[in-house]
């Protein structure tokens, strides 16, 4: 298919993503699109870096859930060494909280799966032109927060975690130990300790196991 496109004008997508079959669906859905191609396909931060020197893509689309190394801490990489380069987060989480870490990091949008086959196309083109894509779902929940999304709620504890610890914490939510946190994110055991540490003290809990507590409970109400 992408063949009989016109591979001067055809946009190159690079779609990183750690899940080959919905990985191979989503470069179909923007293969199917006449001015886009898929020039290439990682599942990791680190393939997903080699082929932007080697591809030279027009816009990168992330998934958020990338192992080892999030999304999140994909894009800020992207950001600090390809500036020009729009990067379009992919997510299955159809929280603000999540898209407003995705918008700090220097996303130029932020699309929930479910909205992917009715919105890739306008997705892709408003990231490629320079200008802020949200899923309409997102969008609603940051109109109240000004057009960046960015202004913390004093409600939400969650707001005042870095992205690395946000991620901890829900890892320890989901029942991981601090071994398989560092081994999930190639980092020590003493450092998840360190991150679960602030995260204690930002949270004001006693300990590690009411972090845990915590964690679970938060992971439970997103799942209601």
């Amino acid at each position: 298919m992408a063949a009989k496109k016109n591979s001067q004008t055809a946009k190159r997508i690079l779609l990183v993503d750690d899940h080959p079959v919905l990985r191979k669906g989503l470069a179909r859905l923007i293969d199917s699109k006449e001015e886009f191609v898929v020039c290439g396909e990682a599942s990791t931060a680190v393939e997903a870096m080699a082929l932007i020197r080697e591809l030279e893509p027009d816009l990168v689309m992330v998934d958020i859930g990338l192992p080892r190394t999030s999304g999140i801490e994909l894009t800020k990489t992207i950001r600090a060494k390809f500036q020009q380069l729009p990067v379009l987060i992919l997510s299955m989480h159809e929280e603000a909280l999540y898209a407003t870490r995705a918008l700090r990091a220097g996303a130029t949008g932020y699309i929930v799966k479910q909205d992917a086959i009715d919105n890739i196309a306008a997705a892709l083109r408003e990231a490629l032109n320079g200008r802020r894509y949200l899923s309409p779902v997102i969008a609603g929940q940051l109109q109240h927060n000004g057009p960046d999304g960015q202004t913390p709620s004093i409600d939400d504890p969650m707001s005042l975690l870095t992205d690395r610890e946000f991620e901890i914490f829900e890892m320890i939510g989901k029942g991981h130990e601090v071994r398989e946190i560092s081994d999930a994110l190639g980092v020590s055991p003493k450092t998840v300790e360190t991150h679960r540490t602030n995260i204690k003290e930002k949270l004001k809990v006693r300990n590690a196991r009411q972090v845990a507590r915590l964690a679970v409970q938060w992971i439970g109400q997103r799942a209601l």
